[in-house]
């Protein structure tokens, strides 16, 4: 695979997303920002999270053949461990991740999602989207309490993201496609170009292939945001994409 990326920052604060490519693979993730006043029961914070898993993620990846689910769940447990005996794993807003990632692997490619960043491959003239829309999909609607979202974060009928439960790993959306020849990996900061002002993966795919890759991707993002703040949520997020071409590899999705 060819890997080019990009990466901007929201605000002044520490960028959240991190993203981490090898030979045949590439790993996006984004770190949940805690609401003001929320005790995550971790001395650590969101950045230092991301940071340790795509550690563990990117070597389990280079020295294993695992399963995408087996090699996020270890991350998680070796996660976990580095500050068990300093933070408060129990504490149900602890720092927590999605995750993207894909993988060359027998002649196809592997994804896996876990959270709200995406992934898209084009495949010839189609492009199959992986979007893991659970969060959007939780009892009552938007605006959600935070008592909803500690409820459910990491419960069966709720959301799953990478935080300090290793069995939230095999509840990703994970499969495996051939024919693939380019694979995008973006998180939400990017994909409210798709949720909010009207463009389709195609026009993504156009601009990173036609019109300036990934950085010019991201400007996008944030022309569309002074032309039009978001209807909620932060005017500027952490935005970071991963575009991967020279990609080798019939759909199968495991899940």
């Amino acid at each position: 695979m060819q890997i080019v990326s990009a990466t901007s920052a929201g605000s002044e604060k520490p960028n959240e997303d991190f993203a981490v490519c090898g030979p045949d693979w590439a790993v996006l993730l984004d770190g949940a920002t805690a609401p003001p006043g929320v005790d995550s029961g971790c001395i650590h914070g969101v950045p230092w999270l991301v940071r340790r898993l795509a550690v563990a993620i990117a070597a389990g990846l280079s020295l294993t053949d695992a399963a995408l689910a087996d090699v996020l769940a270890a991350a998680i447990s070796d996660t976990c461990e580095a500050h068990a005996g300093t933070c408060d794993l129990a504490n149900p807003d602890s720092p927590s991740s999605t995750v993207a990632i894909v993988r060359t692997r027998g002649g196809g490619l592997d994804y896996l999602v876990l959270g709200d960043s995406q992934v898209a491959l084009r495949r010839g003239g189609e492009i199959l989207p992986v979007h893991d829309d659970r969060a959007d999909r939780l009892p009552g609607g938007r605006p959600y309490s935070l008592g909803l979202v500690r409820q459910l974060r990491n419960k069966p009928g709720g959301f799953w993201v990478a935080s300090t439960v290793p069995e939230a790993a095999h509840e990703a959306l994970s499969g495996s496609a051939r024919g693939v020849t380019e694979a995008v990996l973006a998180t939400d900061g990017v994909t409210r170009l798709l949720d909010w002002y009207g463009d389709g993966w195609p026009d993504l795919f156009s601009v990173l292939s036609e019109h300036g890759g990934p950085s010019a991707l991201i400007g996008r993002v944030r022309e569309a945001e002074e032309r039009r703040p978001p209807a909620h949520g932060k005017r500027h997020d952490d935005a970071t994409v991963i575009y991967a071409t020279s990609v080798s590899g019939a759909w199968q999705p495991s899940r």
